[in-house]
């Protein structure tokens, strides 16, 4: 199977045959629905293009154009990694390298390797500058190092759900909203990493509470030049967007604002949510009111309410564990992932969801059953 492809130097007749001056196409493998499609990147100058291939379409494109429309094309598959050379005379070479299986790393190696970052260290990045978070030489004030391994890791999340994403994005801008935004070091990062190192055009929306806030991101953003950059002052529960986002993002939303960002996703067929929950009080102070009605009732989650802290915790992943089960129950994949090293931060839990539109019954049957267990009402249940 393929898993990539990459296509470069293009010749002369590029724009006659494939309707754009393209100057290179990169092509990965995205498994979807159980059959393999391709995400296609096509780049022009200032422009990049997506659509999706099958694996016919995909092989019939490498027949007609590897080595002949791009002199250089370079194809990984499981296996073996295939390199087509053309030349001036219109002659193709094929070269076929077996790739090595990867043996073990020593400890010594393993060690010593550098962290390959999407927005990498060395070279200055105006928005990492002006937010403090970088020198204008292009180091990282290591006060900031945090930060900027959060910045990264997010990104990294962004770039994941891309594929399903763009599918579905036709002849106009990605649009994203980051509810919650605060400083905005995500949203001015997600907006570098779309314009900047995938030249995907995008419209990004901050939100957030705070006037002052709003009005610095603003300010910064016109300072960078940021087109389809902006920031609003707003509440999550009554903010009326001007067009339907792909992709809801949220960082930290504290308690309830989770809520009515994940309900501002479902509600608008959102194509992708990525959120990261904090502060999860109102099951606790739930449970807190239930607990004796419990413990009399000989509830078998009692052990898990007798100690406050144990308590705390059980409540908060019940609050993300419902969540989960909520957005699959209105046809989204949901995955719970590490956000980032416990040891940089608390707040580690990343919920991913992408829209497949198979709403999965048993997970409402199983959400219900556990909160009356409880004798909880979750706010995602009582908006949905």
């Amino acid at each position: 199977m393929i898993i990539s492809a990459t296509f470069s130097k293009p010749a002369k007749n590029v724009q006659e045959l494939l309707g754009r001056p393209y100057l290179r196409i990169k092509i990965k493998a995205a498994n979807s629905a159980n059959k393999t499609s391709y995400f296609v990147e096509s780049f022009t100058e200032k422009q990049a293009f997506h659509e999706q291939k099958n694996e016919q379409e995909l092989d019939e494109f490498i027949k007609k154009h590897a080595g002949k429309t791009f002199k250089n094309c370079i194809v990984r598959t499981e296996s073996e990694e295939i390199t087509y050379l053309g030349n001036k005379k219109g002659e193709v070479t094929v070269l076929t390298k077996k790739i090595k299986s990867q043996g073990a790393v020593s400890p010594l190696s393993s060690l010593t390797k550098k962290k390959q970052y999407l927005i990498e260290e060395g070279s200055p990045v105006p928005f990492l500058v002006l937010l403090g978070v970088m020198t204008p030489q292009g180091k990282i004030i290591n006060s900031k190092y945090d930060k900027f391994r959060q910045i990264n890791r997010y990104l990294e999340f962004i770039n994941d759900i891309l594929p399903q994403v763009m599918s579905s994005v036709k002849d106009r801008p990605l649009r994203i909203v980051d509810f919650g935004c605060g400083k905005s070091y995500l949203t001015f990062a997600a907006h570098y990493f779309l314009t900047q190192i995938k030249h995907i055009p995008s419209e990004i929306t901050g939100l957030d509470l705070k006037k002052e806030v709003i009005d610095y991101c603003n300010k910064i953003s016109q300072e960078l030049g940021c087109d389809g950059l902006k920031f609003d002052t707003g509440n999550i529960a009554d903010y009326n967007y001007q067009n339907t986002p792909d992709i809801v993002i949220t960082l930290h939303a504290c308690d309830t604002a989770t809520d009515y960002a994940l309900e501002y996703a479902i509600k608008h067929d959102c194509k992708a949510i990525l959120s990261v929950p904090c502060c999860q009080h109102e099951l606790n102070q739930q449970l807190n009111q239930n607990a004796q009605t419990l413990k009399e009732n000989d509830s078998i989650f009692a052990p898990l309410l007798k100690y406050g802290l144990i308590k705390e915790r059980f409540a908060a992943l019940a609050t993300d564990a419902l969540r989960g089960e909520y957005l699959e129950s209105q046809g989204y994949n949901v995955q719970m992932l590490e956000f980032i090293d416990m040891e940089h931060t608390p707040k580690n839990i990343l919920i991913r969801a992408v829209k497949t539109g198979a709403a999965k019954e048993k997970s409402s049957k199983e959400a219900e059953a556990f909160t009356v267990a409880l004798g909880l009402v979750p706010t995602l249940k009582r908006l949905l």
